[in-house]
């Protein structure tokens, strides 16, 4: 497999914000093809479809092809292909156990993600000195069934922003200044309900990257639920997929100036 078509990257601009959908795609190498036991609406259901149209908010942005189910680029490297139904919301992901051989080339896709991932990153800390990543997700709060009750919206905000894997103090202006303006964005006549931390407080990808660039990123995590979609169907609604859009734009620059002010440069 071309290992450039897991991943697809883009620059549209001279800017320290990259903008990635890492659970967007859906393809399937061939074996594990042939080896998942799910149906493309149950796949579908748990990766975060359309999520890969926000991020040409940034400057930079990177979307990844090919399905969580076949590799979870925000898990550690030793959960990120799914074994377990518990590893996988209950789901009974696979025919017969994946063979070893298949496990190793997904973690070899794994290993090419994050390789590429350092060598953009380091581009972009050298370019600006300081850079941010908006790491978009989204998540299911309709988990009993299309006519079941949503889950508690007290503890599934619209938009959960994690940043418990990052120095909170140092970025806290940064953050701030996010969450406000995201909360401040006309939103069809109301505001979007932006809380911090509630449920997600960020998964691997953000971790490592403030693992490895401490002092120089600031990876916001951000998950909407999927009040722009039917969560049973798959069926979107493009007009509030393109007011998300319009909303993250929103937030840009506020927070390439907070970024300046901090010592970027660009």
């Amino acid at each position: 497999m071309d290992r450039s078509a897991f991943w697809e990257s883009s620059t549209r601009a001279d800017g320290p914000l990259l903008a990635t959908a890492i659970h967007d795609g859906h393809l399937l190498r061939d074996d594990i093809a042939e080896a998942i036991a799910l149906g493309d609406r149950e796949r579908f259901r748990e990766e975060d479809p359309f999520t890969g149209e926000w991020i040409s908010v940034g400057d930079r942005s990177v979307r990844a092809n090919y399905s969580r189910f076949e590799v979870d680029l925000n898990r550690p490297r030793d959960k990120a292909v799914y074994i377990n139904p518990e590893d996988a919301w209950g789901l009974q992901v696979w025919k017969t156990n994946l063979p070893p051989e298949s496990i190793a080339l997904s973690l070899a896709e794994y290993d090419a993600f994050y390789a590429e991932m350092h060598r953009l990153l380091e581009d972009m800390r050298q370019s600006y000195g300081l850079f941010i990543v908006f790491d978009i997700h989204s998540y299911n709060v309709l988990r009993d069934g299309p006519h079941g009750d949503p889950a508690d919206p007290q503890l599934n905000p619209e938009v959960n922003i994690g940043t418990g894997t990052m120095d909170r103090d140092r970025w806290a202006p940064l953050i701030d200044r996010f969450i406000n303006d995201l909360r401040g964005y006309d939103y069809r006549g109301r505001s979007l309900d932006v809380r911090e931390n509630v449920k997600f407080k960020g998964g691997q990808f953000p971790r490592w990257i403030h693992q490895t660039f401490p002092e120089s990123a600031c990876a916001l995590s951000i998950e909407f639920t999927k009040f722009f979609m039917d969560e049973w169907s798959g069926e979107p609604d493009h007009t509030q997929l393109e007011e998300i859009r319009l909303a993250l734009a929103s937030t840009v620059p506020g927070v390439k100036e907070v970024l300046q002010s901090m010592g970027a440069k660009w």
